[in-house]
């Protein structure tokens, strides 16, 4: 999968005018499920106000139980504290790991920054052991960089 070539169409589903945020953002969640093929729950997961926890944003994929999420806790959590990519490429060697499905094996988390804070993440699981490479770790903050212009 090329995924710069994804690129344009990512962001045009974010400059699409007549959507709110919350639409595109479903759309972009959709489009990334569909388009990239171990990509299998793609989800934001945003700060809540002034709260140590993150609650669940739009998502395409498997309804989740992990609708808040505090701070430290699982991959989601610990990528709120650290500011820092996380790429898990087997879950189950996870201690601090929240297990959404027996189907996910792999998870990569990037944190979005808006005017240098990190007010959210994009969190993908995959059915794949390993699947995630630096490029997904490129593709992912490009997404995010375009994502941040919403807010």
């Amino acid at each position: 999968m090329n995924l710069e070539s994804l690129k344009p169409q990512v962001s045009a589903i974010l400059q699409h005018s007549e959507h709110t945020r919350t639409e595109k953002l479903q759309n972009l969640c959709e489009f990334l499920k569909e388009k990239v093929s171990y990509y299998n729950w793609v989800g934001f997961y945003f700060k809540n106000g002034d709260k140590r926890e993150l609650i669940l944003g739009p998502y395409a994929g498997a309804e989740t139980d992990h609708t808040v999420i505090p701070f430290g806790k699982g991959i989601c959590g610990q990528v709120a504290e650290s500011n820092q990519n996380f790429v898990v490429p087997d879950v189950s060697a996870q201690d601090n790991y929240i297990a959404c499905s027996i189907t996910v094996k792999s998870e990569i988390v990037v944190p979005l920054f808006v005017n240098n804070e990190n007010i959210g993440q994009i969190d993908i699981d995959s059915h794949e052991l390993d699947p995630f490479t630096a490029q997904d770790e490129r593709f992912l903050e490009f997404v995010n960089q375009e994502v941040a212009q919403l807010f």
